[in-house]
């Protein structure tokens, strides 16, 4: 219940399509009994002779029924039976007619309800994963969490807000039915309410354990987008190993455990609607023999025309019991990707959320780092881990892949948090600064070139959308990539595909130097930002940015030790501490890590 509650939670305003709706459905639902109740007149119309029609008055204002009998034994002596029958014929149009419309406008207030719910969940799932930190993405698949965003509110929508009319609707209608038994006789229905029970305990064990299916199924179609995206992803490394059979044999063997659960599902699914069906016309067939015998010996003050229309009006009774344990079958599968949802949004980021309310406008001292220790699951990363690094100088990290030299920059841009120790930026903890605010000061280009399925325009400026063709033009020249832009198709409009998919190695990471190059920012963080380029594309990079670096405060990881020798300090980093640290020439002469680093590389080049 709690789950289903909080799911509501995301349709607010409810009352803006609650009261409408509720109004709406009263309406719509007093008509469409009417169309029954018509039918007891009616049929008194069509045998003017039958006995046990209503030919006086009513004891009782709310018996209903004997109310329309005795209102049309009236109009009969009065204008004749052929004119009641009119009469009674345009009541029934009228009412369907009013029915339907009500009836209308009420989908139409829940459809509203329905898209309305949809569009909030889903901007707040997507939302919530957006300001996850990047530990969370590390921990989880990337299909599942698409499938969440994707299908899961799907699931939701259909059947979460479906219910929610059903709970609004069936029992009104429900209701009504009842009160129409009641008013053409109490001694049958209060039979027929001993029969009820029966075919509601037969429904709720066959949907017992739809909701352990359900959420098992939303968790291996999430498995199956996740197997479906790391195929799409890595369709290179699948072909070029020959794993083409293997990769599609995985994907197979979870698609079809995925149906086969799937399957079940829709076979207990389906099973309560016919077995529901089934027991709606036992219990007709008992009431018929049961009221037929009552009506035959006379006891029971029904005429033939009232049995009629209470065997009429009992066999749409089950129409909305029926509707409430399916929609209780469907609410299930909802629920159960209800709670996958409400996992997502349960979590937290890692980093002390709440507490960064400072603005940090402006960069004009340092950032430094105060025996900073970062673990991940219990595994250490970096130990006691201090620098400083002076607003306008560079400072290099290089050592051995693994040693902690990404996750050290990570810190910066607030991807991660220290587990021990603090970062501060001009002296204020780096925790209290709001995240949007420091990444406003930093521009950064990772190791792997990260670009989005647009044109080469829109990627240069993604973190200055605002930025004008002569800047963007400005942006790329200096990343040595105007060139080349220009040779495309259609210059910087050119689609560039799906990660940039239609551009070397090298010119995807000259468009992410460019990108950081626009956004002109204090600080850069360099992950490797040349690492995919050739001799020539490097060496005029390389220069870009070393002008590009003056006064600004660099912070540049490197393999290739010739781009960093020019740094004002170079860290030496290894099984995440530091083990070596000066400038170039101080790291030479100490004929340590890094003097054996280069002349390891030297020895490559020859």
């Amino acid at each position: 219940m709690n789950t289903y509650l909080r799911l509501l939670g995301f349709a607010k305003p409810i009352e803006k399509y609650a009261i409408p709706y509720f109004f709406l459905t009263v309406i719509a639902t007093v008509f469409n009994t009417l169309n029954l109740a018509l039918l007891a007149p009616l049929l008194a119309a069509l045998f003017k002779n039958s006995e046990g029609i209503q030919k006086t008055p009513p004891e009782s204002n709310l018996d209903f029924m004997s109310w329309l009998e005795y209102a049309t034994h009236r109009i009969q002596e009065q204008l004749g039976q052929m004119e009641a029958l009119k009469w009674i014929c345009g009541a029934i149009l009228t009412s369907v007619l009013l029915s339907n419309l009500f009836r209308y406008f009420s989908f139409r207030v829940m459809e509203n309800f329905r898209i309305h719910t949809l569009l909030n969940l889903r901007n707040s799932l997507f939302n919530h994963v957006l300001d996850m930190d990047l530990a969370y993405f590390t921990a989880q698949r990337k299909g599942n969490i698409i499938s969440k965003i994707a299908s899961d509110v799907q699931v939701v929508q259909y059947s979460v807000t479906s219910t929610l009319q059903v709970l609004f609707k069936e029992p009104l209608q429900l209701i009504a039915y009842l009160v129409i038994l009641f008013s053409i006789s109490v001694k049958l229905t209060l039979f027929a309410s001993l029969v009820i029970p029966v075919s509601a305990w037969a429904i709720s064990k066959i949907v017992s354990r739809l909701k352990a299916q359900a959420k098992e199924a939303q968790e291996r179609f999430g498995m199956m987008i996740s197997y479906l995206d790391e195929a799409l992803s890595g369709i290179r490394v699948v072909k070029a190993f020959n794993a083409s059979e293997r990769t599609k044999a995985k994907f197979s063997k979870e698609n079809l455990a995925f149906s086969d659960l799937g399957k079940r599902m829709a076979y207990r699914q389906q099973l309560a609607s016919p077995t529901s069906e089934f027991l709606g016309v036992v219990m007709v067939t008992i009431l018929v023999l049961y009221g037929g015998n009552l009506v035959l010996l006379g006891d029971a003050g029904l005429s033939a025309a009232s049995f009629i229309t209470y065997i009429a009006v009992f066999s749409q009774i089950m129409r909305p019991a029926k509707a409430m344990t399916e929609s209780f079958s469907s609410l299930n599968s909802g629920l159960a990707a209800g709670e996958r949802i409400l996992e997502v949004l349960d979590e937290k980021p890692s980093q002390s959320a709440g507490n960064d309310k400072i603005h940090l406008s402006t960069f004009s001292k340092e950032i430094r780092f105060e025996c900073v220790t970062f673990a991940y699951e219990a595994k250490p990363i970096l130990k006691e881990i201090s620098f400083t690094i002076p607003k306008g100088k560079t400072i290099a990290l290089v050592g051995p892949s693994g040693g902690g030299k990404s996750t050290l920059m990570d810190f910066i841009p607030k991807f991660h948090s220290p587990t021990l120790g603090k970062i501060t930026v001009d002296g204020i903890d780096l925790q209290l600064i709001k995240a949007e605010s420091i990444r406003s000061l930093i521009g950064m280009v990772n190791q792997e070139s990260i670009l989005f399925h647009d044109s080469i325009r829109n990627n240069i400026a993604f973190g200055k959308p605002e930025a004008s063709d002569q800047e963007v033009e400005a942006a790329a020249r200096i990343a040595n990539a105007h060139e080349f832009i220009i040779a495309t198709e259609k210059g910087y409009d050119t689609t560039i595909g799906d990660r940039g998919a239609r551009l070397s190695g090298g010119q995807r990471q000259r468009i992410c130097l460019a990108r950081a190059v626009l956004q002109n920012p204090p600080i850069l963080l360099l992950d490797e930002a040349t690492s995919a380029l050739d001799t020539e594309s490097e060496h005029l990079v390389q220069d870009a940015l070393q002008k590009l670096m003056v006064n600004r405060t660099t912070l540049v990881i490197a393999h290739r030790l010739s781009t960093i020798q020019k740094a004002d300090q170079i860290l030496v980093i290894e099984n995440g501490k530091i083990t070596e640290r000066g400038t170039h020439f101080e790291l030479l002469y100490q004929e340590g890590s890094y003097s054996r680093l280069i002349e390891k590389q030297s020895l490559e080049k020859v």
